[in-house]
């Protein structure tokens, strides 16, 4: 490509709505533009990009045995009413009526309709084991659409799905589509954790996420170096760290605590240790209203708590009034005593003792507080966040934590669909059974994001070779010097015609303009052409690195070849 003839509009200035660097740089090095809050156009760069990301997706998953189709994006309701997850996506989910008024919506994920397929289509056992993918777009009307393609309301997803006829044929299958990830993920150069996760809306007996780290990742990691157990914070499991505290079970008294609504006042009026008291929070769970205790000094896990207790749409913080009616105070002063709903308490807060609690009064707290003494929780179970230093579940070290990106979460779906859809076959004696499926993600267009996160310095992107939108570019120091044109047009030429996709810098602009702009978009290998070109010498540096070095013609366009072959 010609960079005359390429819509490369770069920005020297960071734009104000961009908050994180993949999203600074993908907007100056024009790959993306935005048209609306979470949705964005994206410019030649950006799309050749994307389309070198599809295309190791789709080399792996078909060398995996995964067979592509192509889904609508535009959905029928019943599908997704059959499964219950018409109300379960709530307002993710763009929903619209037709002509007819009759219900759609802008497909968030296409199990229902993978599932529908099959029903459709295959009739004997002997067709099982398969797997199906798409690489479509998908469509969640986030709340808070954020941080460019990371977090936005329209993006590119490929999803897969296989079809076994038993647990052992699943386990397979997931397998497969395990090492695939990895394949994949490796092959984009993203630095990689797979960690165990929360199966959320998707259901299921199990799952992980593919996680690349980073400080903007929303996704908080626990991760032991020591034997390598690795979990996202909503699935984590927390060892009770055992406090010291005062032998035997004391006489709760009241105490007046007056305008101490928060741990961090309490601990000042009380000259006391966070750890010594037990926060109350009040949650909407569904239609019913909870309380959740952990220890002072922790913090609530709203995913195990809204596992725990069954929560089937949304687990909120309830309103200030709500809390009022509820514990006849004001906010901050909620305690287990007395309280006319349901309890669950951590499992540290059960191991604690003479500790302090609300007391569903303003300005009051008791301490002296123990469990089944004086409350009796409805369930005691694991409700908190893990903490770096924790104990590893696996092998008792301490537990790292880091913050991450997640690019792909497979599942282990079961029969959650395939019952709640009725995918059946008959086996080879002619009984009905149902089908057991497994259902396998990759954010494509937040692999872009997530690769220029841990690929990138001062200057721009440093795109792997692997998805560079080129690979090499060919730049004339000037333009106006027919030796130099002429010389950097074969080394252009030379390059394409060994498979090489090259860029040839042929603007009439300064050669430090050029210089930059090659910095900014990322390209792996810069080929300059200048003074010393009628030695036949040109300056070679690879993006990676921090100077350039002159090699000759022959050289410079064999270790280019050399330098893409062994980093594809």
């Amino acid at each position: 490509m010609r960079m005359s003839n390429l819509l490369m509009p770069t920005l020297r200035e960071v734009p104000a709505e961009a908050e994180i660097t993949s999203h600074k740089l993908m907007l100056r090095a024009a790959m993306i533009r935005r048209l609306s809050a979470g949705i964005y156009s994206y410019l030649p760069l950006g799309i050749k990009t994307l389309q070198k990301v599809e295309k190791i997706v789709r080399e792996e998953m078909d060398k995996a045995g995964a067979q592509e189709l192509l889904m609508p994006a535009l959905l029928p309701a019943e599908a997704y009413q059959a499964s219950g997850r018409w109300e379960v996506f709530g307002p993710s989910m763009f929903k619209m009526k037709d002509r007819y008024d009759r219900d759609f919506c802008l497909g968030p994920t296409h199990e229902e309709l993978f599932t529908q397929t099959v029903i459709d289509n295959v009739k004997s056992y002997k067709e099982y084991p398969m797997t199906l993918y798409q690489i479509q777009t998908k469509y969640r009307d986030e709340g808070r659409p954020r941080f460019g393609v990371m977090r936005s309301r329209e993006f590119v997803m490929k999803d897969a799905y296989s079809f076994d006829l038993n647990d052992e044929g699943l386990n397979e299958s997931y397998k497969k589509m395990y090492d695939a990830y990895c394949r994949i993920f490796t092959r984009l150069g993203l630095d990689f954790t797979i960690v165990d996760a929360d199966t959320g809306a998707m259901g299921g007996s199990g799952s992980q996420e593919f996680m690349v780290k980073s400080p903007v990742g929303e996704d908080g990691i626990a991760y032991c170096d020591d034997c390598g157990y690795a979990a996202n914070y909503e699935k984590a499991e927390c060892i009770p760290q055992e406090k010291p505290s005062v032998e035997g079970e004391l006489d709760i008294e009241k105490l007046h605590t007056p305008s101490a609504h928060t741990i961090e006042e309490l601990v000042a009026f009380m000259n006391a240790e966070a750890y010594n008291f037990a926060k109350t929070i009040i949650y909407k769970a569904d239609d019913k209203y909870i309380a959740a205790m952990v220890r002072g000094d922790r913090e609530i896990n709203e995913v195990k708590l809204k596992n725990l207790v069954g929560c089937i749409d949304d687990l909120e913080l309830a309103e200030p009034f709500k809390v009022r009616e509820l514990t006849n105070a004001e906010v901050g002063f909620a305690g287990p005593i007395g309280l006319d709903i349901p309890v669950y308490a951590d499992k540290e807060v059960a191991m604690m003792k003479n500790f302090i609690v609300g007391a569903n009064e303003t300005d009051m707290h008791y301490k002296n507080v123990n469990i089944n003494k004086d409350f009796t929780p409805e369930v005691v179970a694991d409700i908190r966040v893990i903490e770096e230093g924790d104990t590893c579940p696996k092998c008792g070290k301490p537990i790292k934590t880091a913050q991450g990106i997640e690019v792909g979460h497979i599942f282990k779906l079961g029969t959650k669909y395939s019952d709640a859809l009725g995918l059946k076959y008959l086996d080879e004696d002619g009984r009905s059974k149902t089908v057991t499926m497994g259902c396998y993600g990759i954010g494509v267009t937040r692999c872009l994001a997530a690769a220029i996160e841990q690929n990138n310095d001062e200057n721009g992107i440093i795109w792997p070779v692997s998805i560079s939108p080129y690979q090499v570019v060919v730049i004339p120091v000037n333009n106006k010097l027919e030796e130099q044109t002429a010389l950097a047009e074969k080394i252009y030429d030379e390059l394409r015609t060994n498979g090489v996709d090259a860029l040839l810098d042929d603007r009439n602009e300064r050669a430090g303009v050029k210089f930059k702009d090659s910095e900014l978009i990322g390209i792996p290998v810069r080929i300059v052409v200048g003074k010393k070109c009628g030695e036949g010498i040109v300056e070679y540096k690879e993006r990676r690195a921090e100077n350039s070095v002159e090699k000759t013609v022959d050289d410079a366009v064999n270790d280019v070849i050399e330098y893409i072959n062994s980093n594809i």
